[in-house]
């Protein structure tokens, strides 16, 4: 009797190695000579497209037949065109990934008021490049702007600060209206901006005041910008909890809230910035193609060349997996109704 039961064991055991073995070679067969695309919510010379194309350059080493990955740009509604794109109409067989804002999630769950058509739950997540363990999402100024300080954005009746953004429930759109409504100062946003390129240019020609963006993605694109002899300035820091070691005497955005409710609805925002540079495939991707994809994102971010040159770009590697992503998403999901409602409103603008 003992001798049948092990060998059932064994037979058992055998079966799940083959099948296990079965799907891994699925897997290889499926990406060897395939050419996946990456996509990106954003367009060339971004901070997301940075990240983008140093993920496109490394992870076809560690996909399972070594497929090629090239990069496409789809800037839109501040990267939502990307998200829907990926959600509902990019193959789902594994050879479509990309890489939008991190605040997509938190306009999934906002519903469709937001002309979001996903559900970020439902995403096959790879995991995000950075945690913003050492980055911020900054509020940057030009200096010789009229109201170029925390005193002068708090006065009164005072000028304006022009802040430049893509479009609604984008971050650099909401930030704005949370500067305004619970930080108290004085700002006010253009929108319509296609990208974080154009952005860039129009601060670069005086257009705009400032902009919020990256502070990992200013270092890789201006760099010259954040030396103390460099035209623009940083007011406040974004997705922290405590201030950037860099930049000590800028203070977090929960530090300027204007009362302990504004200081939770802050709070409740800032919670996407965990997921800074997220990637997502389509739902649905096979099991064996989604474990291969995932498995190949965290690989490439120990992967020392890939390291080498992120460090040369300047941005900040600081990497979550695929269950930490979704971990903050469902926080995120669980945010009490009434901040949900008024976190909504602050991102309409109303």
């Amino acid at each position: 009797m003992l001798g049948a039961m092990v060998a059932w064991a064994c037979l058992i055991a055998v079966l799940i190695a083959g099948t296990a073995i079965a799907k891994a070679q699925e897997a290889k067969s499926f990406f060897y000579g395939k050419q996946i695309s990456l996509i990106v919510g954003y367009g060339p010379g971004s901070g997301y497209d940075v990240y983008g194309r140093l993920v496109a350059k490394h992870i076809g080493r560690f996909l399972p037949g070594q497929p090629s990955v090239v990069v496409q740009n789809m800037p839109g509604a501040g990267s939502l065109v990307a998200t829907n794109y990926l959600y509902r109409i990019a193959p789902k067989d594994g050879s479509v990934f990309g890489i939008f804002a991190r605040n997509m999630p938190l306009v999934g769950l906002l519903g469709n008021k937001q002309n979001a058509k996903f559900d970020p739950l439902h995403f096959t997540w790879l995991g995000s490049s950075t945690s913003f363990a050492n980055d911020a999402y900054v509020l940057l100024v030009r200096k010789s702007a009229a109201a170029s300080s925390l005193e002068a954005l708090r006065k009164t009746g005072g000028v304006p600060l022009v802040i430049g953004s893509t479009s609604e429930g984008a971050s650099s759109d909401a930030i704005p209206h949370v500067m305004r409504e619970l930080m108290g100062l004085n700002v006010r946003a253009i929108s319509g901006y296609t990208d974080s390129g154009q952005l860039f240019l129009a601060m670069d020609r005086g257009e705009i005041d400032g902009r919020t963006v990256g502070l990992s993605a200013v270092r890789a694109i201006k760099a010259g910008w954040l030396s103390p002899d460099g035209p623009m300035r940083v007011l406040v820091a974004f997705g922290r909890s405590v201030r950037h070691p860099e930049f000590p005497d800028v203070p977090v955005a929960q530090e300027l809230a204007t009362g302990e409710r504004e200081r939770r609805l802050i709070e409740a925002i800032e919670v996407p910035y965990g997921i800074s540079r997220p990637f997502a495939a389509p739902p649905g991707v096979p099991q064996e193609r989604a474990r291969a994809l995932q498995t190949a994102f965290m690989a490439v971010h120990r992967d020392k060349l890939f390291l080498a040159d992120a460090e040369k770009a300047g941005v900040d590697i600081s990497p979550i997996n695929s269950a930490e992503v979704l971990d903050l998403i469902r926080r995120v999901a669980e945010t009490p109704p009434d901040l949900l409602r008024a976190i909504e409103k602050l991102i309409e603008g109303s």
